[in-house]
């Protein structure tokens, strides 16, 4: 039996994979240099209890941990599938709790857990496309969160030197031990409750394109590769 069946048969693997995990994160997280930027949109609504969405690339999920504030709730919407779970499990080391589901395939409850959470004043996290892609391209789910809720959307990313880049589809990166590195907000995106079906895909590119020049810009300024978002076409995965 391989390895990555042996982790998913047994409870015991998948746990301690999970915290090995998050020990990892704490490891880079506490021997590198990083600078946060613009975080002042995010620290507002932080100071008075106002809720948002939080919006990255599943491809930068490893430090996102970092760039939250300890002690705000947050939920984070991850997938059914079995990686969706382990990323939860590591997360849960943080504090960070999860919605398990989709926007987009049969996700009523789980877009309604998230319109609760929301609507309770605490925020959730959605990595726009997650877990399969199209790489680095949103699907309309966090649009139509935006939409209900009425919360805005905040773009974030993170880049580091030293980090791999994985051959995965997402081009999963991981930042190494000692790196320097930025943690980065974007401004908020505001999707207006009575949106037609331009308003809503204009609302989705500008996340899109959000996302990508923060990442792009933030790699850039470190001296890292970049990937590249993959085609447009396809677009419409689950988010994780």
């Amino acid at each position: 039996m391989g390895l990555a069946k042996r982790i998913g048969k047994s409870e015991t693997l998948r746990g301690a994979l999970c915290w090995l995990g998050a020990q990892y994160i704490r490891l880079v997280a506490l021997t590198g240099r990083w600078t946060v930027i613009n975080d002042g949109p995010a620290a507002a609504l932080w100071d008075e209890g106002k809720p948002f969405i939080l919006a990255f690339w599943h491809g930068r999920i490893l430090m996102m941990p970092r760039i939250w504030r300890p002690g705000v709730p947050i939920n984070m919407l991850i997938s059914q599938h079995r990686d969706g779970q382990l990323i939860a499990r590591t997360v849960s080391h943080f504090g960070i709790d999860t919605i398990v589901g989709s926007t987009n395939r049969g996700g009523g409850a789980a877009l309604r857990a998230m319109l609760k959470s929301l609507k309770s004043g605490q925020c959730v996290g959605i990595t726009p496309d997650g877990p399969r892609g199209p790489r680095m391209r949103a699907t309309a789910g966090i649009v139509a969160v935006a939409r209900l809720s009425g919360c805005p959307v905040l773009p974030a990313t993170w880049a580091a030197k030293p980090r791999r880049l994985l051959g995965s589809w997402d081009r999963f990166a991981v930042a190494l031990p000692f790196a320097q590195g930025e943690l980065v907000w974007g401004e908020p995106i505001h999707v207006a409750t009575d949106a037609d079906a331009d308003g809503l895909e204009a609302a989705r590119l500008k996340i899109e394109m959000a996302l990508n020049a923060l990442t792009a810009e933030a790699d850039a300024r470190l001296g890292v590769e970049s990937p590249s978002p993959a085609p447009p076409s396809g677009v419409g995965a689950e988010e994780s």
